[in-house]
Order: structure tokens, then C-alpha cells, then sequence
């Protein structure tokens, strides 16, 4: 009898997580190594000793390149010394508080990062992801189905990348590529400790979840699995909420 193979092998894989030096990136990152996949991360530190004190940081075992998304030339070049790929993950992200979002500098900037450094992952990697009938996974938030009024520029980038995963879905899955994404609630991470660290805002939030709890990068990681695996063949263009409910009421 013929054992099954296991759909979350990704024993000899190669995955790049984008902004995967913390956070959900990194959680993700670590749950493809843990799966067997070579895992490459891009982050905007020098070097991966530099987040030795990060909390949710662990390159242990991961290749580390830095790189600044928000260059094109940076990207192109960096993509460039990628020889093949199977799994794209984009996981940057900024947010500017303090209504940072509503001066143009600012608004540019995350859209910048957010939205524009996606499409422009996306096209550097398009022709070995075609070689590879591989697959696009982009962390987007489900601020992109709801107001942030403190946050324009974070809101609209996440809509947009929502926006870009329905359209690349359509127009790669004839060249083999899935492109897919994740829409995460509130995640502890560095980029929520504004809400994390307040007790009044916490429980607040914790309020709108369904679940009582915030979610953990390790809850992001597990969506990821699925959609670079075979379990999620048939599945293009989406963006799955991961939010414990949040966006049901």
C-alpha cells in the first residue's frame, strides 16, 4: 500500500517571505522551514543580527537580504540573484499614527510600501514563478473591508492590495501562478502595540472578536500552508479574512 503524501510538505521548496524578519512575515517564514522548504527573507536592517533583540524575530536558518521595496532598481536587483522560486510570500508592511496618513509625504510613503512595492514584487518574480507553476501570497489586513480613521494611507493600500490579488489571480492563472492572499485581524505584533499596550484599547478590541483573543502570527502561518499547498489548487484571486470574526459584525 502506497503511504499518502503529506500536502504541507515543502521539503526542498524554495520561498521568499518578504518583510519576513518579523512579526506575521516571520511566523510565516518559520512555519515553511519547519516544513522543510528553503526559506529566504528580505527585511530593511543590515544585517540579521540586527533583529537578535527584535521581539517575534527568529532568522535562525533563514537566508537574509535587505532590501528596500520601495526602490523598483532595488528590488529588480535583488530579485535578480533569485534563481528560482516556488512560493512568493509579501508580507511588508508600514503605518504611520499620530495622523501621519493625512500629509502627502506620509500618505505616499505607506502606499509606497503597502501597495506599490507588491505589484512591483510581483513582476520581478513573474517569469520564475511561471517556471515553477508556483504561487503569490499577499498579507494584506481586513482593514481593507472596514474604515481606519486614523489611517488613510494604510486603509487604501490594504483595499488596493486586495484589489490586486482579484486581478493578478485572473490574469496569471493561465501562466500557472496562483496568486492568492491573507487578510489578518489584530495580530500581536510590533506594528499593533499602539492597541497591544494599552489596556483601554485592548480590551476594546478584544471586544469586537468573536474568538475573545488576538490572533498570533503562528494563526497567519497556518492560511499560508494551505494556500501554497495543494489543498488550495482550485482557490484563486481571494483574500481569506483571518480574524478570529472580526469583520462579521
Amino acid at each position: 500500500m502506497t503511504e499518502a503524501l503529506d500536502p504541507l510538505d515543502f521539503s526542498g521548496r524554495r520561498v521568499l517571505v518578504v518583510g519576513g524578519s518579523s512579526g506575521i512575515g516571520n511566523g510565516i517564514a518559520r512555519a515553511f522551514a519547519a516544513r522543510g522548504a528553503r526559506v529566504a527573507v528580505w527585511g530593511t536592517r543590515a544585517s540579521a543580527a540586527d533583529y537578535a533583540d527584535e521581539p517575534g524575530s527568529d532568522l535562525s536558518g533563514l537566508d537574509y537580504t535587505r532590501v528596500d521595496v520601495a526602490d523598483d532598481a532595488a528590488v529588480a536587483q535583488a530579485a535578480g540573484r533569485v534563481a528560482e522560486l516556488d512560493v512568493l510570500v509579501l508580507s511588508q508592511g508600514i503605518v504611520q499614527y499620530r495622523r501621519g496618513e493625512y500629509a502627502m509625504p506620509g500618505f505616499r510613503t505607506v502606499l509606497d510600501v503597502n501597495l506599490v512595492s507588491v505589484m512591483a514584487c510581483c513582476t520581478a518574480f513573474h517569469d520564475r514563478l511561471v517556471a515553477s507553476r508556483g504561487s503569490v501570497i499577499v498579507v494584506s489586513s481586513t482593514a481593507a473591508f472596514h474604515a481606519t480613521r486614523g489611517n488613510p494611507a494604510y486603509a487604501a493600500s490594504k483595499a488596493g492590495a486586495v484589489g490586486l490579488v482579484r486581478t493578478l489571480g485572473d490574469a496569471w492563472a493561465a501562466d500557472g501562478v496562483r496568486v492568492n492572499g491573507i487578510a489578518p485581524g489584530f495580530v500581536a505584533t510590533k506594528m499593533t502595540e499602539v492597541t497591544t499596550k494599552d489596556p483601554k484599547r485592548l480590551a476594546g478590541a478584544l471586544q469586537r472578536i468573536p474568538l475573545g483573543r488576538l490572533g498570533t502570527p503562528q494563526d497567519m502561518a497556518g492560511v499560508a500552508l494551505f494556500l501554497a499547498s495543494p489543498l488550495s489548487a482550485y482557490v484563486v484571486g481571494q483574500t481569506l479574512p483571518v480574524d478570529g470574526g472580526l469583520i462579521l459584525a
